[in-house]
Order: C-alpha cells, then structure tokens, then sequence
C-alpha cells in the first residue's frame, strides 16, 4: 500500500522549503503526499520578504477533511504560523494514538528569517508531547531545552533533558557545528525494563560536510523523509539513517540554483534508496573490458556521463534516469556482474540463505564504501546484492566535472 503522509507546514515561493520540499521528497520516497498549510510565505533563495499565516479553523479543516477521506499513515509537522494553530493541532493529533509523527521545530529559516515567535516556540511543548519524534538543530535545542550547548557535552544533557521531559525521542542535527564532519544523534526514551523516565543510549552518525549553498530546506526534507520510512514501519533509528541519506544525495545533485541558500535536487534521488525492505532494486551493472579507453568513448557516445576514472583498470558512468554502469578491465577478463540495490541487506541474505540460496561472499564492507553480498545464478551469472547510498553515485574520488 503507497503510505500516506500528511504534511503540516508553510508553503516556500521558492520551491526550496516548506511544502514545496515536502511533497518531492514525499512523492521520490514512494510516498502520497497530502498537505495541510499553515503560512503562506514571499520567499527565494536569499530571504523571506513576507508570511502570511493561515486560520487555524481551516488549518484543522484541511487536516479533518483529508484523513476522514484518505486516511493517513504519519504525520509530519513543520512551520506553524501561530501558537494557537500549534496548541490546536497538538489537541488534533492526540486524538490519533500510535501513528508516527514527526515534529520539524522550524524558527528561523535558512536565511536567518524568523518563522516563529515566542508565543508559538512555547506552544512547541504540546506539540513534542504528540510527536514521536522532534527534529531541532543546535540553535533550536537550546530554544526548546533553555540550556546552554557550548560544546558535545551540553547538547547531549539538553537533548536528554527534553527526552526525559516530553518523554519522546530527539533527534539533534548538526549542521550547525563547526568542522568538517556533520554529526546527528538520536536520543530515544529507555525501554520499559530500565529505569522509568530514562534515556535510551544515544545513535549517532557522522558524515563528511558537504560545502555547498544548496542548503535550503535540509530540515524539512529530512523530517519528510523519515516520515515517509517510518510510515513504511522502519525502525525510528532506520528511518533517519535512511532520511539522512536522501538529504545528503540530494544536496551533492543540487543544481546551484538561487543566488542564496539555493533549493536541493530531491527530484534526482531516484534509484540510490531502495525503497522496499525485501525486493532488490536493479540499478548498476559491471561489465568486463579489453580496451578501457575505447570502452570509455563507446558510452561516453550513447550518451552515458562519466562519474569516476581509477587509472587504466575501471570507470563508472551514470545514465540520465541515475542508473549507473562500470567497466572494469584486468588481465584476466572479469565476468559482468549484476548489481541490485537492498532496503536492508542482512535481511535478504538471511531470507535468501534459508530458502536454500547459497552466497560465494556473506554481507560485508567493502573499502570503496559498499556493503555487498554476492552470490550466481542458474547460468552461473554474479549477482551482488548491496547497500552503496551516496557511495554509488557520489564517491570521494567522483570526477569533478560530472
């Protein structure tokens, strides 16, 4: 069944945030996006010139009239417009026990707009009660926490703070600390065998920074998308690893639009997530060469974009719709190899193996940053089973010019 999100938030002019940025990351996730608007805002890459707060009554009316038609499968929630729309909608949502929501603290836009004042950020302690879990960044953790977070130590007391407080998961995004790696950390409530109003130990990730603008609208893709996962009844821990994924993939593909903070490219993150946890996704293929350079301009011809040259030994090219293709060439010709994408590749290996399928390599991490797992068919064809992400399409060593 396709999950149904109802989005709660602003709509962006621009196309960057808000709404706008909801429904592409909703519709490239698989997922039926319904909206409920709650500003409407004159805003581009550089700043918000205007907001325009919609009623309550017809925020509550666009809610009510959607899910007593299409139902829905989980929440998420971004710009507000007003501490009473705030305070209604947490009333709203509690009457829904048990469905996911996901809570985007939005304040201040990426241009340093304020999208909320300080009546509406103290409404935000209702909503973080209904909400599965509450997505702030540093400056929005300290807002909602009223603690100092000057370094690591502190945010996490903050974040723990309102864990045990609201009694609901926090997910703390960094990308507003400096240096070059980007760390986001999950704090969960404890499970009911420890102690009652405890913290669950924390799940961390941490990636490179991406340099870029194309930073527009980060916090609402990436609430949207772990919506859409936990809709699909990932596990929260799951659904961010993957929504983190597709927010990194979309801003290494952004197009540099703007002049400011420009929007990412949601719409090119197509085949790099398998959207199903059980059914391999086919996207890459390698096939053997005699001649690399050759080979090269054969499908540079075809029309195929060249991502990555190792020397005289391999190259991978990417076709418009994200597919991609690798030559390889060594001294004994290597076999083509079929590569398919994995939700979750551990599980189709155990499943795979207990229907009686034998692997020639068990699931491990290969050092070009895939986990595979390969195995052949009848003919005796390689198959590779695998999890690459950004990996796949935008590795360290990618062309510069691709």
């Amino acid at each position: 069944m396709t999950p149904r999100i109802l989005i709660i938030a602003g709509s962006d002019s621009g196309g960057g945030a808000g709404i706008q940025a909801d429904i592409k990351t909703a519709t490239m996730l698989g997922a039926h996006a319904m909206t409920a608007i709650t500003a409407i805002t004159a805003q581009n890459t550089l700043g918000v010139d205007a907001v325009h707060p919609i009623p309550t009554e017809m925020v509550l009316q666009q809610i009510d009239c959607t899910i007593r038609d299409i139902g829905v499968d989980a929440v998420k929630i971004g710009m507000i417009g007003s501490a009473r729309t705030a305070a209604a909608l947490a009333e709203r949502l509690a009457e829904l026990p048990g469905l996911p929501i996901v809570f985007d603290p939005v304040m201040v836009a990426t241009s340093g707009a304020t999208l909320a004042d300080e009546a509406t950020v103290a409404a935000f302690e209702r909503l973080m009660r209904v909400a599965t879990v509450t997505t702030p960044n540093l400056p929005e953790l300290k807002a909602l926490s009223g603690m100092s977070i000057l370094d690591k130590a502190a945010q996490r007391e903050a974040a723990r703070s309102l864990v045990k407080r609201r009694g609901r998961a926090v997910l703390v995004k960094g990308g507003h600390a400096k240096g070059r790696q980007v760390t986001d950390r999950l704090f969960q409530t404890a499970s009911a065998n420890t102690e009652l109003g405890g913290v669950a130990p924390e799940v961390e990730w941490t990636d490179p920074r991406i340099d870029g603008e194309a930073t527009h609208g980060t916090g609402c893709t990436l609430s949207t998308a772990i919506a859409c996962e936990l809709a699909k009844d990932w596990s929260l821990p799951e659904a961010v690893a993957r929504a983190r994924r597709f927010v990194r993939i979309a801003m290494l593909d952004a197009a540099g639009l703007g002049q400011g903070h420009g929007p990412m490219a949601q719409q090119a993150v197509r085949l790099d997530l398998n959207q199903s946890r059980w059914s391999p996704m086919l996207n890459h293929v390698t096939l053997p060469t005699r001649d690399l350079s050759a080979s090269e301009h054969f499908w540079r011809l075809l029309g195929l974009r060249q991502i990555v040259r190792a020397d005289e030994r391999y190259a991978r090219f990417e076709t418009e719709g994200g597919a991609t293709l690798s030559l390889e060439a060594e001294e004994e010709l290597p076999a083509p190899v079929v590569f398919l994408e994995c939700g979750d590749l551990d599980l189709t290996a155990a499943y795979l193996k207990a229907q009686g399928l034998t692997f020639t390599q068990e699931p491990r991490d290969e050092q070009w940053g895939w986990r595979e797992a390969r195995l052949a068919d009848p003919s005796g064809n390689i198959v590779c089973l695998y999890q690459a992400g950004e990996m796949r399409r935008f590795p360290p060593w990618r062309l510069a010019d691709a």
